[in-house]
């Protein structure tokens, strides 16, 4: 039996947080958008991290399957995309002048990713789904934009809706939703919109939050992008939790179709802080004309990282490596649930994989199951995606499924 943890000093701390930091910790990291849900079953602060695992500043390791949501794609610390940053690092990083390294990071991508014929840098991937709708309505001249209902693409007001707080109207009066894997939703939009919407935004299959992920039916993407091409639509994949977890050249590449405009970023330099807008020769010179920058853009140091972390996803062929070792752990999870008597969905990629006690449509049993799993060692978040990185070890994967069956007794006790 695994130890039950507290968190006396994560507490503590929290208080002393919230004195001088909005919400304590605020965004996703943070208790209430990370769905850290009953909030004392989760450490709120971490002391530091190797591999596959994060320890609070209780001293409680964690196996982590949130991978600091996303961006932990080879194991935290990496030797080789660490060593790489640290000689950038020797040599220089926020310059006046960019380092030239930025142009191999460049090559790399275009080299790499089947779409992109350029790559434009920047640091959050707000930063590049932002900018690729910019792109869009200054290519085409027009105002709207088509999503996916139950979609996610940052923070800024255009992607927010109409009842958050600070958004008005004109912020979003441009939207249009429709139903993901719905492509007659999407001729209709055309039909009653022609020659006014300007993009078509969506991830390459749905894996938003508090809902199970769904995958694209077999021919949607493809009809999408005959209907984006039919109407001079820019296409625009957000792969900025996705990419290169199923595929290095691309998710739209795995799923056999090509964005216009593709966005990377969680898993791009394995922490390091740099995103990347990808897309066709056709869109480069709108690119360049639009007013885009940010102060540490143009950091050498990330731009390292990054190429030391793609070329080593090649070199072990990590796609390959995550779908395995996310194959394993989703058959063992839900082999675990039928033995104590529950419904476990395990629903998306395996390497990008959302979980839902299905016994209990009100989620309280998910949440209470996921909450043991947490207070016992293995980091999972109620009601996000989670996601495989490549140093996870089958020993790993057994410890997990023996927290788990622990959390499924307890539950089925408590019942």
């Amino acid at each position: 039996m695994h130890e039950v943890y507290t968190y006396p000093n994560s507490q503590s701390q929290f208080l002393r947080a919230a004195k001088v930091i909005p919400s304590g910790v605020y965004g996703h990291l943070g208790p209430a958008e990370g769905c850290f849900i009953p909030i004392e079953a989760y450490p709120l602060f971490g002391d530091r991290a190797q591999g596959s695992y994060i320890w609070d500043i209780d001293g409680h390791r964690f196996i982590d399957y949130m991978c600091a949501y996303g961006p932990n794609i080879l194991g935290y610390n990496d030797p080789d995309v660490d060593e790489a940053a640290r000689k950038q690092r020797e040599k220089g990083d926020c310059m006046t002048s960019p380092s030239t390294v930025m142009i191999d990071f460049a090559e790399l991508l275009v080299d790499t990713v089947a779409s992109a014929d350029w790559a434009f840098f920047a640091k959050n991937g707000n930063d590049v789904t932002s900018m690729a709708v910019m792109a869009a309505r200054a290519y085409t001249h027009r105002k709207k934009i088509v999503f996916f209902k139950g979609y996610y693409h940052g923070v800024s007001p255009w992607t927010q809706k109409i009842d958050y707080p600070g958004i008005i109207e004109e912020d979003v009066m441009h939207n249009i939703y429709i139903p993901w894997n719905d492509t007659a939703a999407l001729e209709r939009a055309f039909a009653e919109n022609r020659g006014e919407i300007a993009a078509v935004i969506g991830q390459p299959y749905m894996h938003g939050n508090f809902m199970d992920n769904q995958l694209p039916e077999t021919g949607f993407w493809q009809k999408v992008r005959k209907l984006c091409t039919d109407n001079s639509t820019v296409l625009i994949v957000d792969d900025v939790r996705a990419g290169f977890r199923l595929d290095l050249k691309g998710s739209d590449h795995y799923f056999g179709f090509e964005a216009d405009l593709i966005c990377f970023c969680k898993a791009l330099a394995n922490g390091y802080n740099v995103s990347a807008l990808c897309g066709k020769e056709f869109l480069k010179n709108t690119i360049s004309s639009l007013s885009y920058t940010g102060s540490y853009w143009l950091s050498a140091v990330p731009f390292a990282a990054g190429i030391a972390c793609i070329e080593k996803m090649k070199r072990i062929d990590s796609p390959k490596i995550l779908l395995d070792k996310g194959n394993r752990l989703r058959t063992e999870l839900m082999k675990a649930a039928v033995e104590y008597g529950f419904d476990l969905r395990v629903t998306g990629m395996p390497s990008l994989f959302y979980l839902r006690l299905a016994d209990d449509d009100s989620l309280m049993l998910h949440q209470r199951w996921i909450a043991e799993c947490v207070r016992r060692g293995v980091f999972f978040t109620s009601h996000h995606n989670h996601f495989i990185n490549a140093s996870l070890t089958d020993r790993d994967i057994d410890e997990t499924v023996e927290i788990a069956k622990e959390a499924f007794s307890e539950v089925r006790n408590q019942m």
